[in-house]
């Protein structure tokens, strides 16, 4: 048996190389493994680059947008500053014109007067109702006008109309005091709120508002009434209103006591 081993093992190397080749199989996979290892470092090599070019591309917008920022903050500030900087080279005065020209355009149409003392527009004991005479010069007109006991307006709008009115009992003892109604006489205070056109030919003045009592006064008593009204009423430019009463020689000339105003409240 191990005799034909060995003439197997000294066979002719013809026969050797004629016989069936044992490596076939390794020797065939050997190509087909290359292309596959050399396609995948091909693909790995592809993905790196791409990688690469994306990282790139985001860094640079990024880098991009911040200096865009910084150049429209920068801007900016230089937009804000310009106007400060051409308003602190101009003229104070002009800019402290500018600043109440404004300030007057933006104002509400408000006026408030209280009354003119003393009052001697009206002859002492006179019951008829006579026009109150304002204080222009203590009081506050803003797109108002007033002329004559009149508040004229001059922008045209829904306006809140008050008037307050107080009569008193003088002293006796003052010499320039009115000659007061009999002891346990009757006054009739009224206070009546009127509306003038002046845009038509003839002037008619319209009862807006009419509120008063009968008062009996007493010596022994401080005697004094105050009547206080207002309304909203839709007035045009160049309308006015004015206040009457009766007894008007007996108005208190306190300027806390009796004054008129109105002002816009709306279109």
């Amino acid at each position: 048996m191990a005799a034909n081993d060995y003439r197997v093992y000294l066979r002719n190397p013809a026969e050797m190389e004629s016989g069936p080749a044992r490596f076939h199989s390794a020797q065939s996979a050997e190509p087909t493994c290359r292309p596959l290892v050399f396609g995948t470092l091909v693909v790995m090599g592809l993905l790196q680059i791409v990688s690469s070019v994306a990282i790139l591309l985001h860094l640079t917008g990024y880098l991009h947008e911040v200096d865009l920022s910084s150049v429209q903050q920068k801007s900016l500030e230089e937009a804000e500053a310009g106007p400060v900087l051409a308003d602190a080279l101009k003229d104070p005065r002009k800019r402290e014109r500018s600043r109440c020209a404004k300030v007057q355009k933006d104002l509400i149409p408000a006026a408030h007067l209280p009354i003119r003392a003393p009052i001697d527009y009206v002859k002492r004991g006179v019951i008829d109702a006579k026009v109150i005479q304002w204080n222009e010069a203590q009081g506050q007109l803003h797109k108002v006008r007033y002329h004559d006991g009149r508040l004229l307006v001059q922008e045209g709008g829904l306006y809140y109309v008050y008037a307050k009115t107080c009569f008193r009992r003088y002293d006796v003892e003052s010499e320039s005091a009115p000659a007061l109604p009999q002891e346990g006489g009757v006054a009739q205070l009224i206070q009546y709120v009127y509306h003038e056109r002046h845009t038509q030919q003839t002037t008619r003045p319209t009862l807006l508002m009419k509120s008063g009592s009968t008062k009996r006064w007493n010596s022994l008593d401080y005697n004094m009434y105050c009547e206080h009204q207002g309304r909203l009423f839709r007035l045009r430019e160049g309308d006015g209103l004015f206040v009457s009463v009766s007894n008007s020689w007996m108005l208190d000339p306190d300027a806390d006591g009796s004054f008129f105003g109105a002002f816009k409240a709306g279109n």
